[in-house]
């Protein structure tokens, strides 16, 4: 973005004039015959001349090309709020995957406690002739899946800590748990495809790129017109024909050019300008049509999302139930081994689920108001401090000299 507004800058030096300052100096050895006595002459000829030149008239290229950059820089701050709001939502997904992950491990961590709990009763049910040792055999293969799939878990919750890490710069610590972003989603999936053809960045971008292209067409015509010009010299020269001799001398001069020909190339130039414009254009509706496309199913996604957190909730219940019915027949010899286990899985499972229901309703909300374009620090009121792109243009936009950065590089 900064490099971008340095764009500025150089356009506007086609409205300020343009000074140079030359010298020279040498050296002149004469000999020869001069009323019949040889002679020889030994000058230092030199000088030094102070050139100005202010262009009047350029057929509007500085104009344009001023325009064209204030577009680009534009184009350049909708690809930094866009990137703003890709980054915030990678945030939001590394944020809630440390927290489902971690509840998933603590899951399986207890679906282990259960199954050594089931192995020893088994066990000891077996000793006294209650079970057999197929049943005792079934319990230590669950404990054994059980013990692999919190292996699983924890290099799962390794690798989402080293992508948080990553993405927010700190290892996680304590964290709270997400909130859905419900009050920045629109109410209707008209309003929300209708704000994020009017806000998305990217959609934005390809519009000042259109502005963009059409400045650089009225550039290159600006080539076809006559240039105009002044020219202001100051120069003292000495030891020119005698040592010893200096002249001084100032001037002043207007130049016009029209231009009539140079062999078509200018023309080809504008011609392939404004077919860049009409690409610019197709591309503008290309990404209409990819922004429409994303913020309708990223729609989906939430809605989906919200009815498969009611379903695992139900679906939870549902076997909580189921168990404690299971190992009540259990009890009594109405029910085998394995069927306690397979309901002691399809629990962890369902319960698995809801987790990752309940990070999908969270992280889809943020990726709706992320799609419009709306995921930035200043619309969903973060408590940081909220750095404006006008504040570096402001600062370098009608600078005239220095090589330093406003920061101090």
């Amino acid at each position: 973005m900064r490099a971008t507004d340095e764009e500025v800058a150089q356009a506007r030096a086609g409205y300020r004039p343009t000074v140079g300052l030359d010298a020279d100096i040498g050296i002149e050895r004469q000999q020869g015959v001069e009323g019949g006595e040889r002679f020889a002459r030994t000058a230092l000829p030199g000088g030094a001349g102070l050139t100005v030149n202010q262009t009047l008239f350029n057929g509007f290229q500085t104009d344009n090309n001023a325009r064209r950059a204030e577009s680009n820089v534009l184009g350049q701050r909708e690809s930094l709020r866009f990137t703003e709001t890709a980054t915030l939502l990678a945030t939001v997904q590394a944020y809630m995957d440390v927290l489902r992950n971690t509840a998933t491990l603590e899951l399986n961590r207890n679906n282990v406690a259960v199954l050594q709990e089931q192995l020893r009763q088994t066990a000891f049910r077996s000793q006294v002739g209650e079970l057999t040792r197929t049943d005792v055999a079934q319990a230590g293969a669950r404990l054994a899946l059980a013990r692999a799939q919190v292996s699983a878990a924890e290099a799962q919750l390794t690798a989402s800590i080293g992508t948080y890490r990553q993405v927010i710069g700190v290892e996680p610590r304590q964290l709270s748990p997400g909130r859905p972003l419900d009050r920045f989603v629109p109410a209707s999936l008209d309003a929300v495809v209708g704000i994020g053809l009017r806000e998305h960045p990217q959609i934005l971008s390809a519009l000042h790129a259109v502005d963009a292209a059409e400045a650089q067409v009225k550039v290159l015509e600006g080539r076809l017109y006559p240039q105009a010009g002044l020219t202001g010299q100051v120069a003292q020269r000495y030891d020119q024909e005698q040592p010893g001799d200096s002249a001084a001398t100032a001037s002043i001069s207007a130049r016009l050019t029209i231009p009539l020909y140079q062999g078509g190339q200018e023309y080809a130039q504008i011609r392939q300008a404004k077919e860049a414009v009409s690409q610019a254009r197709v591309q503008v509706e290309q990404v209409r049509d990819q922004v429409r496309a994303a913020v309708v199913s990223a729609w989906g996604q939430l809605e989906a999302a919200k009815a498969q957190v009611a379903a695992s909730q139900a679906q939870v219940q549902a076997n909580e139930v189921a168990l404690n019915g299971v190992r009540e027949e259990a009890r009594v010899g109405q029910r085998t081994t394995l069927d306690v286990l397979n309901a002691q899985q399809e629990l962890l499972n369902a319960r698995v689920q809801l987790i990752q229901a309940q990070r999908d309703r969270v992280v889809f909300s943020y990726g709706l108001v992320q799609q419009i374009g709306r995921l930035t620090a200043r619309f969903i009121s973060l408590a940081v401090a909220a750095d404006s792109p006008k504040t570096h243009f402001d600062q370098v936009k009608d600078l005239w000299s220095g090589v330093r950065t406003p920061d101090g590089r």
